[in-house]
């Protein structure tokens, strides 16, 4: 009860200190948030891990085993990260930043305590590491995510949307509190049954098995988003992408790698659209990033996080994050920067949009806006 008073008391409060802290200055009028779950910083910056290429318990196709390594594989770590992310090498690091390679002192790191996906995402959403939240149980977050914070701000009403492959993400939100319009795990879409590309991703997802209880594949998560965005134009969109993560539990490393490729290419055919609508061109941020990281030291660390103890350089406290948009700088692969933290990206972001965003949390402050991401 007393979580629930403080949700509605904050409902009265934050519309107000909302429009008093505007900023004008801004070019940002919509941001696109995007997550891809568990992938590594090294993967990001290096592309392929070879040393799995010799483990072949990591390959789910073992007869495809040398074509993977062929598509794959390069002896020059910038063309295997072209190869892998495409979109973040030939136009993020072009026209926006890319933060987390800890072997050119640029460092991103998360701040909760736990290492798993249920903190990390509430601190990406929230701008806070609440120390209550120490699992991926399906409890109600008393924090409002930065998104719900816009939807009570004048001007944002019925203009959030999320979107999650994982079925934790009603909790995350605690969206039985909030109007934020949302689609997670395996639940089909039901609005826009008019658009027949909604009607036949709702069927696939009764007719083709899943290989998990708890995600759904992220194309119907993507697709979903995608046509959403075009038909209902929200001005703050995020979409959780959840496969990879889920493979890599699965000891499938080649599943992952052509996962986050997917994902990548996902990414690249929203972000044409954007930059080919009148609305969204030149008006809008999109912000990439994961929620936390995974084993890099040891092979067999890489399927899991949190369960060990480990420093940021072995892989589950580091992170990454890419950015493109009018107030970002085109500064590329960022080098020798000051540490950034997963608890700055909902402040940097409601900045963009040019608010002062507050953190709902009754002891904790987001995390401070990224300046760097922010000043042209």
């Amino acid at each position: 009860m007393a979580s629930r008073l403080l949700r509605i008391t904050l409902l009265i409060i934050v519309p107000i200190s909302s429009m008093l802290f505007t900023q004008a200055q801004t070019k940002t009028e919509n941001v696109i948030l995007i997550t891809l779950d568990g992938v590594r910083w090294q993967e990001i910056f290096q592309g392929v891990d070879k040393r799995f290429f010799d483990h072949p318990k990591y390959i789910l196709h073992k007869r495809f085993h040398e074509d993977f390594k062929k598509e794959f594989w390069r002896d020059d770590a910038h063309e295997r990260r072209k190869i892998l992310f495409p979109f973040l090498w030939n136009t993020v690091a072009k026209d926006g930043q890319l933060y987390g390679n800890r072997e050119k002192g640029s460092n991103a790191n998360i701040t909760n305590k736990i290492q798993y996906s249920y903190p990390g995402y509430s601190e990406i959403l929230t701008g806070v590491a609440d120390p209550t939240i120490v699992s991926n149980a399906k409890i109600p977050n008393n924090n409002w995510t930065f998104l719900e914070w816009l939807e009570k701000t004048q001007g944002y009403k019925g203009k959030t949307a999320a979107f999650a492959s994982w079925n934790v993400f009603p909790f995350i939100f605690n969206r039985d509190g909030n109007d934020i319009f949302t689609n997670f795990g395996f639940e089909p879409m039901e609005i826009m049954l008019g658009n027949p590309r909604i009607k036949e991703l709702n069927q696939l997802q009764l007719d083709i098995p899943v290989p998990w209880d708890q995600v759904r594949f992220d194309a119907y998560t993507f697709n979903f988003a995608f046509e959403y965005l075009k038909e209902k134009r929200p001005k703050v969109l995020y979409i959780s992408l959840g496969e990879t993560d889920d493979y890599a539990h699965d000891s499938q490393y080649d599943r992952y790698i052509t996962s986050a490729q997917k994902s990548d290419e996902f990414i690249a055919r929203l972000w044409t659209w954007v930059q080919n609508d009148a609305d969204y061109k030149n008006k809008t941020t999109l912000l990439i990033t994961t929620d936390h990281g995974r084993g890099y030291v040891e092979l067999a660390h890489w399927k899991d996080h949190g369960k060990v103890e480990s420093t940021a350089e072995d892989g589950d406290k580091a992170i990454w994050i890419a950015v493109i948009g009018p107030d970002t700088p085109a500064s590329g692969e960022m080098k020798n920067t000051k540490d950034v933290k997963q608890n700055q990206i909902a402040k940097t972001l409601v900045k963009m949009m040019g608010f002062n965003y507050q953190a709902t949390h009754p002891t904790l402050k987001a995390g401070e806006v990224i300046e760097m991401m922010t000043k042209k």
